[in-house]
């Protein structure tokens, strides 16, 4: 014991640390013991341990050495840590914080990014398309013209090969002009213009009519020429052929427009556009029809007047049945007239337009082509009329007729007074009440966007005497006569079977690659009747589960034979129903059928696309989404029974969709006969056809739609861009137009191009939408008014 005390009292007696001030041994800055090695953790854990037992004062703790506290940081050396630890404290936050938010922009931004490739806003790479030549020889100049039959096409052949070719022929020697070798070799077509109006077979009767009540200013006629520009490209989809339309001839914009007040002075009464650019030979339209001076021209007095002499021509006004009658579902016409030719039917022609549309020249001189060509020419089987909407939705137009006729005069340039019926969205929704709004894309449902045919339902019902309506968009030009064009188009989709309509009508016919229509016909038929998902089906039969059970999960595809549709709509409004089943039809049903529904777009299954509209469907169980079809743009043809029957579906049943969708959606539940007519398409840039082939009928079973790869989803439309016949503004179609025009576009073309190169353009019938404000440039006229 004294040995001990002696021991205790020679030794400092140990002292813990104060916990007052909440010490961490594990922290450096605060550790009480640091040897050579590190922490003293062994010493720690017995501290630990001991410190529990309260034997603080035992002579066994007291016996531990004294280096471990030698080392404890005073307080002052506490002190002088405060300021460091508080600027690391502060530093590691402000840098967490940093970290923090930039993690959050990124993943906004990648989200903001995800979302704007799948709207189609931007490409996670630039388009293939883009990355293809531009075509040079839709440009050529008339100065180079070559029969059509001895001309190598810039595409789809080998552009390098047609342009050595090209630059050869118009090569000469220095100082000599090269367009003058190219118009005196041996090919080149002379530069003589002949007049084009419409073929013999539709004039068997015709009262000839006049643009004068006197009967003496002869309707004019278009002029063409014979060929097209050297190595003028061949169109990429459709066919002249298969439709009996012309391609050996093509216009010039004094050939086409020139009839109509193109290329002379307002004082004469034309427009005093295309006074500039080359006019080597224009004069020669005018020389047998003169220069027309439309100021005094009424077309609305024409027309009617034209009709009163040619009626004789065309079946009655059919009789309006009531509700209780059967709607009657045939269309064919076999009433005959006094000479023993059956009489024909009668289509009206529906511009549509809106109230305060500003019309300039070139509008109104594409305006009087359409009446010369459709309704004069053609003794009044076509009518013309203006449908305009109303955009103001208090101005009851239906009900006040002093405010009617003043927007009547307000809405049309005067020659065309007396040609137009008024709509508007609230008359739409007084007419087609307790419809469910449901506001797609922000929008009414009664309006011109999602509705565009309510008012043409309208039209129809109060307007018996047609057998049909073309609903025709302002923006769409063609630059051939026509009605060559509607006509056969119409003549085309009479004469299509039944079987396998409505598989070939949902793809791009594509003659490079497909062939003949007939090996596309059979190609179709192909895939529809032996195409993967129907397989699984097949075998289902022998009690065999296909390879792929996710092809069981999907319906199999099947050809469209009857009405298919809805279990929640009527049938009692006149269903078309086939006279044998699919296998046993020959391709006769249908045939010499008039159809109900005529397009010049591919008609598609929107299902699974991603397209905006495809779900805009008012009425109808949503809980399974009705079968649906859908056709881009509103430019149509539809029969008076079916837009019987989508007025009843909208009146009584309150059914309706959107506009690009309702009448071959209509015609698909009630079995009614739809075409998708293969009008030439010519595109911009040289794609390797069988890559577009696959692209544009990249959906489902090789269709252009039904899934998500189809070319008219949203992130995939993009690639029609560069065709004649789109919906996009900065499209292909309207550059064409204007450099037809003679005007510069894209930094090319123009008057000073025209004259130093091959002269003015000169292209075939060519149907081009959209065409948007064409700014004309007018000679200053002396003396006009």
């Amino acid at each position: 014991m004294p040995a001990f005390r002696i021991l205790k009292t020679a030794r400092p007696k140990w002292r813990l640390p104060d916990h007052r001030h909440n010490y961490s041994v594990r922290d450096p800055e605060k550790n009480y013991d640091y040897d050579e090695n590190g922490f003293d953790d062994d010493w720690q854990s017995e501290h630990s341990s001991r410190a529990s037992s309260g034997s603080y004062g035992s002579e066994e703790a007291m016996l531990r050495p004294a280096r471990s506290f030698a080392r404890q940081p005073s307080r002052a050396y506490e002190d002088d840590k405060a300021p460091r630890r508080r600027f690391n404290l502060y530093f590691t936050f402000v840098l967490g914080s940093a970290l923090i938010v930039t993690v959050l922009v990124l993943t906004a931004m990648g989200r903001s990014s995800t979302s704007a490739v799948a709207a189609g806003a931007i490409h996670s790479r630039p388009p293939v398309w883009e990355e293809f030549p531009m075509l040079e020889r839709y440009f050529g100049g008339m100065q180079t013209l070559i029969a059509r039959g001895e001309n190598n096409p810039e595409y789809p052949g080998d552009p390098e090969q047609v342009l050595e070719a090209i630059r050869n022929a118009t090569s000469s020697s220095e100082g000599a002009n090269p367009i003058i070798s190219t118009r005196d070799s041996e090919k080149a077509m002379p530069m003589h213009s002949h007049p084009v109006s419409i073929k013999d077979k539709d004039l068997t009767g015709i009262e000839e009519c006049f643009l004068d009540e006197a009967s003496t200013i002869r309707i004019p006629k278009l002029h063409a020429y014979s060929g097209v520009p050297l190595g003028f490209p061949d169109h990429v989809i459709g066919s002249y052929q298969e439709l009996g339309l012309r391609n050996d001839v093509c216009f010039d914009r004094f050939g086409r427009l020139g009839p109509y007040g193109f290329g002379y002075s307002r004082k004469y009464g034309g427009t005093s556009a295309g006074m500039e650019g080359d006019t080597l030979e224009a004069d020669r339209i005018w020389e047998h029809d003169g220069q027309v001076d439309f100021r005094k021209v009424r077309w609305s007095k024409l027309q009617q007047k034209c009709l009163e002499k040619n009626r004789h021509r065309f079946d009655n006004p059919p009789v309006v049945a009531s509700r209780a009658e059967p709607v009657d579902t045939s269309l064919e016409t076999n009433i005959v007239g006094e000479e023993g030719a059956p009489l024909l039917q009668r289509a009206a022609f529906l511009i549509r337009t809106w109230s305060d549309y500003s019309y300039d020249a070139e509008d109104i001189m594409f305006l009087r082509s359409l009446i010369s060509e459709l309704s004069l020419e053609s003794g009044g089987q076509f009518e013309v009329h203006f449908m305009i909407h109303v955009r103001e939705d208090n101005v009851q137009i239906w009900s006040d007729e002093e405010t009617r006729d003043r927007i009547l005069a307000e809405s049309l340039p005067e020659e065309f007074h007396g040609m137009a019926t008024l709509w508007s969205e609230q008359q739409m929704s007084l007419l087609y009440d307790e419809i469910e709004e449901t506001s797609h894309q922000s929008l009414p449902v009664h309006g011109n966007f999602r509705s565009a045919f309510m008012p043409v339902q309208l039209f129809s019902h109060e307007h018996p005497e047609y057998d049909f309506v073309w609903n025709w968009e302002m923006d769409v030009r063609y630059t051939g006569h026509l009605h060559e064009l509607l006509t056969e188009a119409g003549s085309w989709a009479k004469s299509q079977p039944r079987k396998g309509l409505w598989e070939r009508n949902a793809r791009f016919y594509v003659p490079a690659e497909h062939g003949s229509w007939e090996d596309f016909k059979q190609m179709v038929r192909v895939q529809t009747e032996h195409s993967p998902t129907s397989k699984p089906d097949l075998w289902a039969k022998f009690g065999i589960k296909g390879k792929n059970p996710a092809l069981h999960d999907r319906p199999a595809q099947k050809p469209v034979w009857g009405p298919v549709g809805p279990d929640s709509i009527a049938h009692e409004y006149g269903d078309v129903m086939p006279p044998t089943s699919y296998h046993a039809d020959h391709y006769t049903w249908g045939v010499n059928e008039d159809a109900d529904f005529l397009t010049f777009s591919p008609i598609f299954n929107p299902e699974s696309t991603g397209w905006d509209q495809g779900h805009d469907v008012t009425g109808y169980d949503k809980s399974s989404m009705p079968p649906r079809r859908a056709s881009l743009g509103t430019t149509t043809r539809l029969s008076r029974r079916l837009l019987a029957t989508m007025h009843r579906e909208t009146a009584l049943a309150r059914h309706t969709m959107a506009s690009e969708m309702w009448p071959a959606s209509v015609a698909l539940h009630h079995g009614l006969k739809a075409v998708q007519v293969p009008a030439p398409i010519y595109i911009d840039r040289q794609w390797p056809v069988d890559y577009l082939a696959a692209v544009f009928n990249g959906g489902r079973n090789g269709a252009a739609g039904g899934s998500r790869l189809s070319v008219f989803s949203d992130d995939r439309e993009h690639n029609l861009r560069g065709t004649t016949w789109n919906h996009d503004e900065s499209g292909f179609a309207g550059k064409m137009w204007k450099r037809w025009l003679g005007y510069r576009v894209d930094g090319q073309g123009g008057e000073e191009w025209e004259l130093a190169h091959e002269g003015r353009m000169c292209l075939p019938p060519m149907l081009l939408h959209p065409v948007k404000q064409v700014d004309l440039v007018y000679d200053v006229d002396v003396g006009a008014k």
